[in-house]
């Protein structure tokens, strides 16, 4: 893998392509990431590259009257992670993640990465975490069918029979059952990029993309190319 990037889920869109054929497409803030630290087999035992996406604020500490000190933004940028950033001469980042790239030793402290690495047609894998939906039945959350809904039948949206009877007396282990559905990690592979915008950073991505709008999607090279 050569390529990777940060970018949060604008939304989607439909666009034409030079056939005149209408393609869904899901559109990426992507970048500019900085890189604030390359690592090295010589002192990390491995090659990668981390990456900040999106500024995050210090952390300011107020002072009452009493003296006692106050936390104005509990969610700034914290002693040790603003020393961190120092050192590779960026400011605050809200994500950071880290890249495992054939190319590491290319990149250089503070090196920009905007959305003109990649290029249409490109295939590219997206890893978001999916929206949540709480509590939801096992019709919902497994596509099972539902029983009949007449003829006297109190049998409607119900799983259905969890065990055997006497033997094995007990429910496996993994059984599809109602739960909670979603908040998953979920990677979605060979999505083609359609278009670029590297004026703007954005990525239209053809199909969907999982998450929430505003969500982090990372987007790396695909490592099983169809």
């Amino acid at each position: 893998m050569k390529k990777a990037i940060l970018a949060t889920k604008v939304g989607m869109t439909q666009i034409f392509n030079e056939d005149g054929m209408l393609i869904p497409v899901t559109v990426l803030q992507a970048g500019p990431c900085v890189v604030t630290q390359v690592k090295t087999v010589e002192n990390d035992g491995y090659s990668a590259v981390q990456v900040g996406f999106v500024d995050k604020k210090d952390k300011i500490v107020n002072t009452d009257k009493a003296g006692k000190k106050e936390i104005a933004h509990r969610n700034g940028v914290t002693k040790a992670e603003k020393g961190h950033f120092d050192k590779a001469g960026v400011s605050g980042k809200r994500f950071v993640k880290e890249f495992k790239l054939e190319n590491a030793e290319e990149y250089t402290l503070a090196q920009e990465i905007k959305a003109d690495i990649f290029e249409a047609g490109d295939k590219v894998d997206a890893t978001a975490v999916s929206k949540g939906k709480g509590f939801q039945g096992a019709i919902k959350r497994h596509n099972q069918s539902r029983g009949p809904m007449t003829h006297g039948s109190k049998f409607h949206r119900h799983a259905g029979s969890n065990g055997s009877a006497s033997d094995p007396s007990k429910v496996f282990k993994g059984k599809k059952m109602p739960g909670h559905m979603g908040s998953k990690q979920i990677t979605v592979q060979n999505l083609e990029i359609v278009r670029v915008d590297a004026d703007k950073n954005l990525l239209l991505v053809k199909g969907a993309v999982p998450g929430p709008k505003k969500s982090l999607v990372t987007i790396k090279e695909t490592v099983k190319a169809i």
